[in-house]
């Protein structure tokens, strides 16, 4: 999508523009040299990883810097258990290139198409009450500033700015590197099991603590809660990996050849929604099996989406998702794609949905060919009632005056930005909008 004269296209088909200019920088000196000379023609910058983002967070109508071929480990530390990557580095590609060392992420979230550089700038995360986001995983990063030179963020240099610069929105510069902070290989013992969406909803809090890893979905039109429960074992520990065909049946066959057709033909007979939910709960959502962590932390999604996400207090999960609950039956909407639940442990990033408190998510969805406007700012409207800060990579309405008075680090950010980045070569319509002029 992104070819010299062509027009660039986030995966979720939200987004688009027209570069003036396309670049494939493979070096962290020709990321200097494209900067430079953008900033000589007057002429913004945006780096572009996997185009993964539902907002405008990655447009660029003036230079696109698309990072495809920055890529790959630059250096381990074996001793401290930490690895720098090439800020272009897919995430599904990460977990062979730690293997030899034994090392893995410390948690990831259920899609693993972003980039690392992506990935940290718009705040994604996994689930689990004692784990943060991916950008809390974060102990270094070089990035190249509006002047072309170089800002290493590390326990030896600008420490201070890390809590920043970790999750940065890309409008503080162009990362180049990112060093992780990792953990021994290890495996996750999975159990996908329905039960009654009461009964979860009922123990949500309990399970959430009480697991290492735990979600559930709910499908709208059902009263079942599909959970997901993983407990973290050594890599000594045996795997039993999912049959090789039962894979394929479960997550290829069913949750995206047929489910894509039940999702396109919803769009024309709504009707069909319902039915099809009350099967999905039934055919899906029930196995038991232990993996290499990557392996199971996510899962391919081959049905394209719109998606708007809310990171709430904690305490919040439960009356936001039952006042969701009610506005989808009161509107008689028919919702095909499931409503995600999750939980992640306070941090302290300044823009982190999670800053100062430990959180809940509620994720909602609509396939991409269906209009997400009427039911996704309904939605956003409790979500905000229950003091809903939105994930920066995801569909929401706030600007910068509404999103001031939900992060108490917002204006620290904003200097660090004006220091850095006093012309706003990095700005863009959206980063205009969250952040202000």
């Amino acid at each position: 999508m992104t070819r010299p004269g062509g027009e660039w296209r986030n995966w979720g088909r939200s987004a688009r523009v027209r570069p003036q200019r396309v670049e494939f920088p493979n070096s962290t000196d020709a990321v200097r040299r494209a900067v430079q000379a953008a900033a000589r023609r007057g002429l913004a910058v945006k780096a572009v990883g996997a185009g993964h983002s539902f907002t405008g967070i990655a447009v660029a109508p003036g230079v696109l810097l698309d990072l495809r071929e920055l890529t790959g480990v630059v250096r381990v530390d074996r001793e401290r258990e930490r690895v720098t990557l090439r800020a272009g580095t897919h995430l599904y590609d990460i977990p062979r290139l730690l293997r030899p060392y034994n090392l893995a992420m410390q948690n990831l979230g259920d899609i693993d198409r972003q980039t690392i550089a992506g990935a940290i700038s718009t705040g994604t995360h996994g689930t689990g009450s004692r784990f943060g986001g991916i950008s809390t995983q974060v102990v270094g990063a070089v990035m190249v500033t509006a002047d072309g030179e170089l800002l290493t963020v590390d326990d030896e240099h600008n420490r201070e700015l890390l809590p920043a610069v970790a999750l940065g929105l890309g409008a503080l510069g162009v990362l180049v590197e990112v060093t992780l902070q990792c953990v021994p290989a290890f495996v996750l013992h999975a159990v996908d099991e329905p039960g009654p969406l009461e009964q979860t909803l009922d123990a949500l809090g309990q399970r959430a603590e009480d697991a290492d890893h735990f979600e559930f979905y709910w499908f709208p039109h059902t009263d079942v809660g599909l959970t997901k429960t993983n407990t973290r074992l050594p890599a000594t520990a045996g795997r039993h990996p999912l049959p090789a065909v039962g894979r394929w049946i479960d997550e290829e066959l069913l949750s995206n050849g047929l489910y894509g057709a039940v999702c396109a033909a919803g769009t024309v007979v709504p009707a069909l929604v319902p039915p099809f939910s009350r099967l999905a709960v039934k055919l899906t959502g029930d196995r038991e099996y232990t993996d290499w962590s990557d392996r199971v932390y996510t899962q391919h999604r081959g049905v394209r989406f719109r998606e708007m996400e809310y990171a709430l207090p904690v305490e919040n999960l439960r009356p936001a998702f039952d006042a969701l609950r009610a506005l989808i039956d009161e509107n008689r909407w028919r919702i095909s794609f499931p409503v995600e639940v999750r939980v992640a442990a306070a941090d302290d990033l300044w823009l982190s949905t999670a800053y100062g408190r430990a959180s809940g998510y509620i994720a909602v969805h609509r396939y991409w060919r269906e209009n997400p406007t009427e039911y996704f700012e309904a939605v956003e409207q409790i979500m905000l009632a229950h003091g809903g800060r939105p994930h920066w990579g995801k569909m929401h309405t706030l600007d910068a005056t509404a999103l001031r008075e939900r992060y108490p680090r917002f204006d620290d950010f904003i200097a660090l930005r004006d220091r850095l980045d006093e012309n706003r070569m990095f700005q863009n319509a959206y980063l205009r909008r969250v952040l202000g002029e």
